[in-house]
């Protein structure tokens, strides 16, 4: 069976964890976009020639879940030749047979605007900030929430595919649920919308 599941939100929200939650309960391919975004800004250099470059070694890089990448990555995708040179590749990954899981910003809206199922998970900046903090172990707490806006702004605001729920989209927010609450929340949709 081939479906695409597109999740949707911003900095940590939640969508990594249930997205890899979901992918291998469904037994279906998983991709972090995200990661996409981290490789070509910590390659460093000229981002477009690094986005048209990517290869899979890149998205191995031990470095990809510091808050560090994460600011590279969300100044690179305000770059419309960097995006456009990563559409191609999330798309041909959401058309995989047996299904695919892909999640990031712009994937129920931009690259894959007809997928089955769309979520679109949310928290507040103040939970979002103190998981980033909690995760990564770098910075302070507050260093973390101005990251968390900064980033938020900086998505939300760009003029090529800005962080949005699409129109379709489920919202699911994060903010008082436990990972596994969450999960069982998504999955929910899932079948709704899948039979399965």
């Amino acid at each position: 069976m081939q479906f695409t599941i597109a999740i949707d939100g911003p900095a940590a929200a939640g969508k990594g964890t249930i997205s890899r939650a979901l992918a291998h309960e469904l037994g279906a391919a998983h991709l972090d976009t995200g990661l996409l975004y981290r490789a070509v800004g910590m390659k460093g250099g000229d981002p477009v020639a690094a986005a048209r470059n990517l290869a899979p070694l890149d998205l191995e890089r031990e470095d990809l879940r510091g808050l560090q990448a994460a600011e590279a990555a969300s100044r690179v995708a305000v770059n419309p030749e960097v995006r456009a040179a990563l559409v191609e590749f999330q798309r041909d990954f959401a058309r995989r047979a047996g299904g695919a899981v892909l999640d990031g910003r712009d994937i129920g809206t931009v690259i894959c605007p007809n997928a089955e199922v769309k979520l679109f998970v949310t928290a507040s900046a103040e939970t979002r900030a103190m998981r980033r903090w909690k995760e990564t172990g770098e910075g302070s707490y507050d260093a973390v929430l101005e990251q968390v806006r900064i980033r938020d702004a900086r998505d939300m605001g760009r003029a090529d595919a800005p962080l949005r729920p699409a129109d379709d989209a489920v919202m699911l927010d994060t903010t008082e649920l436990s990972i596994e609450d969450a999960v069982a929340q998504a999955r929910a949709v899932i079948q709704a919308r899948l039979g399965r």
